[in-house]
């Protein structure tokens, strides 16, 4: 296909979404529509009526196209799509999520509008997998925008290598400047070791290692683990709690959009997910506003934390490494400090606003970025 718009002239651009979404990863997105919009891009989100994505996106000023949930699905909902892009002249249609990427590739597999598609993830790219071929595996996808090295790397040895590229989230650390959440309104005492996971619960995420990891801190930490996030109510996790000598200290907080800013006032911040794992949108926000991300070694890890310096990389699976990390941070808060500060810098230079920004409008308004590469290719 050749390229619809000549270098230099605007492209209107459909941003898709089907989820109500995560708030550090709204927060993330929204900031980053904001920068393209500054930039001169005509950018439109089509997103749930009722979700966080739609909420967010409109106080900030993005124009938002609501719809019901569940409803891209059916052919009620490929025609509205095709209508849409065709009424409003999208030039290029990025989808955020799974099931906007396999919606929008059958309902728009023979129009003109470019498709680029968002990978976030690492791992389950396997040709059996069906979730994989009806998404980022797909030859209709002009582009897949990987938010990792390590997901660009996967996916390259999937489908057509000049098709998948690279770009990492941006993050601006003065935007995580506001005051962090008083835990004391939260049940934490003063002078307890304060431990951060934000993350909706999936088996993957390793969510009952950090709760099992507790056992390995002194008594004289009195830690307090906060998991702000949905799901945490399930079967496996309440009864790690139950059985854990720190029960009364775990925190259930729910998903919340101040999410970021109870991970700015804790010591830790933890993300032990053992597969599929990106760069974690929460852990970027834990790096700007200071706090000690502790990781587990799984996905694009190292690209996130640089061990030791910025941060700590454990063993997956291992909840007796993270609680021996645990117990070593608690342990030396003068490295602790000097940790967050150095995971602050590492963001501020690798994941740069700024750069995301540019990436994102080369992708978006350059000729050779959306001609469509040859069917069959992708595979």
């Amino acid at each position: 296909m050749d390229a619809r718009h000549p270098a230099g002239n605007p492209v209107r651009v459909l941003w898709l979404t089907s989820l109500d979404g995560s708030p550090a990863g709204v927060r993330l997105d929204v900031e980053l529509a904001c920068g393209l919009v500054q930039a001169g891009l005509e950018l439109q989100l089509v997103a749930p009526e009722e979700s966080r994505y739609a909420a967010a996106a409109r106080q900030a000023g993005i124009t938002v196209t609501g719809f019901p949930p569940r409803g891209l699905l059916g052919r009620a909902g490929a025609r509205h799509l095709r209508s849409y892009c065709r009424d409003q002249a999208i030039g290029l249609a990025h989808l955020l999520d799974p099931l906007a990427t396999a919606v929008a590739v059958q309902a728009l597999a023979d129009s003109p509008v470019p498709l680029v598609a968002r990978h976030a993830h690492t791992g389950g790219l396997q040709r059996w997998n069906p979730i994989a071929r009806l998404t980022v595996l797909d030859t209709r996808l002009d582009r897949v925008v990987c938010t990792s090295e390590a997901g660009r790397a996967e996916l390259a040895r999937r489908r057509n290598p000049a098709s998948v590229v690279a770009i990492r989230p941006g993050i601006d650390p003065e935007r995580y400047a506001e005051r962090p959440t008083n835990l004391a309104r939260l049940g934490v005492p003063a002078g307890a070791f304060s431990i951060a996971v934000v993350a909706d619960y999936a088996s993957r995420k390793g969510i009952e290692y950090i709760v099992d990891a507790l056992q390995w801190l002194p008594p004289e930490a009195n830690p307090h683990l906060l998991l702000a996030g949905a799901g945490h109510h399930t079967r496996p996790v309440l009864e790690r709690i139950s059985r854990s000598p720190w029960r009364g200290n775990v925190h259930l907080l729910r998903s919340r959009d101040d999410a970021w800013r109870i991970a700015a006032a804790c010591d830790v911040a933890v993300r032990a997910a053992f597969r599929g794992e990106g760069v974690s949108p929460a852990i970027l926000q834990a790096m700007a506003c200071g706090v000690v991300p502790l990781i587990a070694n799984a996905g694009a890890a190292d690209e996130l934390v640089a061990s030791g310096d910025s941060g700590i990389i454990v063993r997956r699976r291992s909840a007796r490494a993270i609680g021996d990390a645990l117990a070593w941070l608690y342990a030396h808060p003068a490295e602790r400090l000097a940790m967050g500060e150095a995971a602050r810098t590492r963001v501020a230079c690798a994941f740069r606003f700024d750069h995301a920004v540019e990436a994102h409008l080369h992708l978006y308004r350059d000729p050779n970025g959306l001609q469509r590469t040859e069917r069959g290719e992708g595979l």
